[in-house]
């Protein structure tokens, strides 16, 4: 984004002086425009710019992990798969949108947030419900929180028309990350940027396991290495970005593929693994923003606006998966998506405080795998969503209703499936509100409702002997009321010159109907079991704290802490005693995060905290099914230097100081402490 000012000067006409003026000037009309900034109706968790680079981070899921309201499911490793769940609600709950287009997978309905690299990212932002935008698709109002990562677009200084970056990562477990970065300025309205990146792990780490008698005396205490957990990635991207007098537009080409080992759960005093793992993604997209200024308003200020946006994508996603062992059950399966995707959307701003939007889109999925009786389905979904948004002094709001219908075909009839699903309808409505009661300060006070609905998976209800034709869909309701403050402060002190307060919480109470659960099958991740616990009732409190400090001599300290309380109760039979009201299987009722940066001048010390707090893995809260609580601290100093048109900055990442042995999936093992050196050259 280029920001201009505009300064205007005035001089009185009598100071000047008649015979000083020889020549007459005519300058042209200049007509100065720029976009009314619109109050958000309900905020935003982010992370960006330096500060996201700053974490010692390897994936988007790592971190997410300093968010409020988020559980990270994680197996472990570099190439471990990574799954995020936003206030219970299940990974399938939360839409995962990269430039603007969300990131589908109709055979699971997860997306695996560990294929994706930190070094192109420029923003990490979390919605809970949804963005406070009028024009956005459709999907953007499918969800009950939407998480959007944007990649950094080229920015170009003075006169230069080229940045190149370089990039080096290495650290235990066999890490070495590579990556490249070249983004060209082919004329002022048009940019070019191309990235690659290859990761190599041996995925190799050293783990504890004990066990602990009645009497909790030590039944048994072990140490093993981590096998299996190797993974050797590609990734590359290149986009067009074009600026218009009054919009945009982009085009952007995505290619991953990966191999990897899958390490399996630690079961019966087993530690290797055979099973394997390819992927193969790749996407095109773009997208094209304009607006129109339809003259001016017939009552009120300024001019009538007419926005429109169009987007499309195409995708192809190859997985096989590798199972050589006779002795549990030989597995070589091939799965192969395709998907069509468009969307539109049109926004009118009936007057500077109103304004009404309608979106469509059109989604065609099909799954080909190389399954005895697969039924081969394809799936043509249709969304339709019309919203207003009302901004006046101190009351903000905004109301949507999408409409979602889903149809669903076979290409092959068997004895398992011999029809489809039956197509689905659903209306969700959503209504936000937020209270300005003091137009001085900036306090807010806010509430939502919003219903959401997400279809079964191609797995769930077609995988040959897991799949459910029957499976109901799950119907969600969200509520949400809370505050945020925020308070800048300039102090005529030498040694501390200013701070920032940002506080905000959030009350939510969520209800889930034939809520589907997804956890491992026996010893792999791979396959899963599909529960469907009924009725789910989800009672929360999400908690931020941030803290700036400027000092004197160039001292900055950033402080962040969050917090997040959750009972996820199952109540779905009230005949089981055992199960009836027990918290879900991997949240826990406490989780929060501590994150504090310490700059001077080019030098910073980061430092981060994680702590989650004890959960069950079965809704059945019993002994045998307890999970203990873990907690990890992390340490990062980076440099930073200049030498004239180059900068070169260099890290040193140290996760898990204290070497917390714990798991965030039982049996699967989490490393110990480990390290990484992150050398970053620009030019």
């Amino acid at each position: 984004m280029i920001i201009q000012s505009v300064w205007l000067f005035a001089m009185p006409t009598d100071s000047l002086k008649s015979d000083s003026i020889t020549d007459q000037f005519v300058i042209d009309e200049v007509q100065v425009t720029a976009q009314r900034k619109t109050d958000a109706v309900m905020p935003v968790q982010r992370l960006s710019g330096t500060r996201l680079q700053q974490l010692s981070v390897q994936s988007v899921a790592d971190a997410l992990r300093y968010f409020s309201g988020v559980q990270i499911k994680d197996y472990g490793g570099v190439g471990g798969i990574k799954t995020v769940d936003i206030r219970s609600m299940g990974s399938h709950h939360l839409g995962v949108f990269y430039d603007g287009i969300e990131i589908g997978n109709a055979q699971n309905g997860t997306v695996d947030l560990g294929k994706f690299s930190m070094d192109n990212l420029e923003e990490i932002s979390l919605y809970n419900g949804q963005k406070s935008e009028l024009l956005q698709s459709a999907k953007d109002y499918g969800s009950a929180g939407t998480l959007y990562l944007r990649t950094r677009r080229p920015v170009f200084s003075g006169d230069k028309r080229y940045n190149v970056q370089v990039s080096m990562k290495a650290g235990t477990f066999g890490l070495a990350n590579p990556s490249v970065l070249y983004e060209h300025k082919l004329t002022d309205n048009l940019h070019l940027s191309a990235n690659a990146e290859y990761t190599y792990a041996t995925g190799r780490y050293h783990f504890r396991r004990h066990q602990f008698n009645p009497d909790h005396t030590v039944a048994w205490d072990t140490v093993g290495i981590r096998q299996n957990g190797d993974v050797q990635s590609f990734r590359a991207e290149a986009g067009l970005f074009g600026y218009l007098p009054r919009g945009k537009w982009h085009f952007k080409g995505y290619y991953y593929q990966s191999e990897k080992g899958i390490p399996r759960a630690i079961i019966r005093n087993v530690w290797t693994s055979s099973q394997r793992q390819w992927d193969r993604n790749s996407f095109v997209q773009g997208s094209f923003q304009d607006e129109w200024d339809l003259g001016e308003r017939i009552t009120g200020e300024g001019h009538r606006t007419l926005k429109w946006t169009v987007s499309g994508k195409y995708s192809n996603d190859y997985m096989r998966y590798l199972n050589p062992d006779t002795t549990l059950m030989y597995i070589d399966n091939k799965f192969t998506q395709h998907e069509i995707y468009l969307t539109t959307a049109l926004q009118y701003d009936i007057f500077r405080w109103w304004g009404v939007s309608v979106s469509g889109d059109y989604q065609f999925n099909t799954l080909e795998a190389s399954l005895v009786n697969f039924p081969y389905p394809r799936r043509h979904t249709g969304l339709v969503a019309v919203a207003t948004a009302w901004h006046y002094k101190w009351i903000s709001a905004q109301a949507s209703v999408l409409s979602s219908s889903v149809s669903d075909e076979i290409k092959r009839s068997t004895q398992q499936t011999n029809h489809a699903a039956e197509k689905l309808q659903r209306f969700t409505p959503a209504v936000f509100l937020s209270y300005k009661p003091y137009l001085r300060e900036e306090f807010y006070i806010r509430a939502f409702y919003k219903k959401v609905f997400r279809m079964p998976t191609f797995n769930d209800l077609y995988y040959t002997d897991v799949g459910n034709i029957s499976l109901k869909p799950e119907d969600a309701t969200q509520y949400d009321a809370g505050a945020e403050y925020t308070k800048t402060l300039t102090l005529n002190n030498k040694a501390l010159q200013g701070m920032k307060i940002h506080v905000k919480g959030d009350f939510y109470f969520n209800q889930v109907e034939n809520k589907i659960v997804a956890i491992p099958k026996g010893n792999s991740q791979y396959r899963w079991q599909m529960m469907n616990l009924g009725y789910v009732e989800i009672t929360g409190v999400d908690a931020n704290v941030g803290l700036t400090w400027a000092f004197a001599h160039d001292i900055h300290w950033d402080l962040q802490v969050t917090y997040t309380y959750q009972r996820a109760r199952d109540m779905t039979d009230k005949t089981d005693a055992i199960t009836y009201g027990g918290q879900i299987a991997y949240i826990p009722l406490h989780s929060g995060s501590v994150t504090s940066c310490l700059s001077w001048r080019d030098w910073s010390l980061n430092y981060s905290f994680i702590y989650v707090g004890e959960r069950y893995h079965n809704s059945a809260n019993i002994a045998m099914n307890y999970e203990p609580s873990w907690y990890t601290h992390d340490l990062a100093l980076s440099k930073v230097f200049r030498l004239k048109e180059w900068q070169l900055s260099a890290s040193v990442e140290v996760n898990n100081v204290l070497n917390q042995q714990y798991d965030i999936i039982l049996n699967y093992p989490m490393p110990g402490t480990n390290g990484k050196v992150v050398i970053k050259a620009m030019f």
